[in-house]
């Protein structure tokens, strides 16, 4: 890949003032980029949140219609994505009117429930030393007595700062209504803005920047996929689960856990809060039996569905996706720490596929004690018989005649 960062270094005796003028200019232009890149984050990060949610529904509304093609391959692809866009958007309408006024009526009370029990809370901690301790150190817009740590600067009111026609009431609705309608153009037209981007790009950097596009592209649709999935199961068995306990409000805690597990890690957290919250009013045994089942379905999340999602879909960190939910939080608030891990997973999938792999990985691992060399050796003959097994697979196809017709 002619990344001038990924190029090798040449040899002190090869080199000739043109050449070390050459990698002085590549180390300035780079400074330069990574500079213009973070002024853009500080001055216009809100604006690049909505930018980038709107790219990341474009991929979902374009991956839908792939896979529409590739079942009905004569259907134009513009006709695939106005399909796929109805779809979505009369399947929410069906369930705003089949469901609607009871989720409704469920969120509204579990608003009302919580508001009490954090009245109740707030009131408990203070009447202790420790829990004046902890009501010091947050927040006011989270209950606590910190005036200087607010979370007022924080939220998706960002349309209205854009258009400046809309009010901060109401910049949450024309926030989704921006990403909606701009996530429809881009989906239809993708050739369009990719080229277009690609123009800002030198004549030289142009197939290799495509490359490192396309491979963000399916990394951002493999994650959100997976995510898709994940969220819809700890959903699903969190509000039966909390149906079978006996909490009430299960049907809008399971739609918050699940709705809340778009965050890894952290939005376990998030999901949970409201349930034991509620739980408080029922007594110890609901607080103990919300918090295993909130545990068991953490458990077999991490271990058993998100292990076999990852297979299909993109593998991240753990360190690093909270690391980066701290860091895109710190930038961009609340519209940071939601779209962190698909904005570190599409950094990732480009310096994975930027930069040269490293040959010399397993031993690091054999180094720092991961594994020992008896395991190396061991997972060496594995590979040598898995590529052994497949050579001899394909000079059997290759030698097996096609069937007869």
């Amino acid at each position: 890949m002619p990344f001038f960062f990924n190029r090798p270094p040449t040899p002190a005796a090869q080199q000739t003032p043109t050449t070390a003028l050459d990698r002085i200019y590549g180390i300035m232009r780079l400074t330069l980029c990574l500079s213009l890149i973070m002024l853009a984050v500080w001055l216009m990060g809100e604006v690049l949140a909505v930018l980038f949610a709107a790219v990341l529904m474009a991929i979902v509304l374009h991956g839908l219609a792939r896979i529409l093609r590739r079942r009905l391959p004569f259907i134009p692809y513009t006709i695939a994505i106005s399909i796929v866009a109805f779809s979505i958007i009369g399947l929410f309408a069906a369930l705003i009117w089949s469901s609607g006024p009871s989720m409704g009526e469920q969120f509204i009370s579990l608003k009302n429930a919580l508001v009490i029990q954090s009245s109740d809370l707030r009131s408990h901690l203070s009447q202790t030393t420790f829990g004046q301790m902890v009501l010091n150190h947050l927040p006011t817009s989270l209950g606590g007595n910190d005036k200087t740590a607010s979370l007022s600067s924080l939220g998706f009111g960002i349309a209205g700062s854009v258009t400046g026609l809309l009010g901060s009431a109401v910049g949450l609705i024309g926030t989704i209504f921006v990403v909606l309608i701009a996530a429809f153009y881009f989906a239809v037209s993708p050739s369009l803005y990719i080229n277009g981007f690609l123009r800002l790009i030198p004549p030289y950097q142009r197939e290799a920047t495509r490359t490192l596009l396309y491979s963000a592209g399916n990394t951002l649709w493999a994650w959100t996929a997976g995510q898709a999935l994940d969220m819809l199961a700890v959903g699903l068995f969190s509000g039966i689960g909390l149906y079978l306990i006996g909490m009430p409000l299960a049907l809008a805690l399971g739609v918050v856990a699940g709705l809340c597990n778009f965050i890894p890690y952290i939005g376990a957290i998030l999901g949970a809060v409201p349930a034991l919250l509620i739980s408080l009013s029922l007594g110890t045994h609901e607080v103990l039996f919300v918090a295993i089942l909130y545990s068991v379905i953490q458990f077999c999340e991490g271990n058993i569905l998100a292990p076999l999602i990852q297979r299909r879909a993109v593998h991240m960190p753990p360190a690093l996706a909270i690391l980066s939910q701290s860091v895109f939080g710190s930038i961009l608030g609340v519209p940071g720490l939601v779209l962190a891990s698909p904005i570190t997973a599409a950094l990732l999938a480009v310096f994975d596929k930027a930069m040269p792999p490293l040959e010399d990985a397993t031993k690091t691992r054999l180094e720092t004690n991961e594994l020992t060399p008896k395991e190396v050796a061991q997972n060496a003959q594995e590979k040598a018989a898995a590529s052994k097994q497949e050579t001899k697979q394909k000079e059997k196809d290759k030698t097996t005649p096609p069937p007869s017709t």
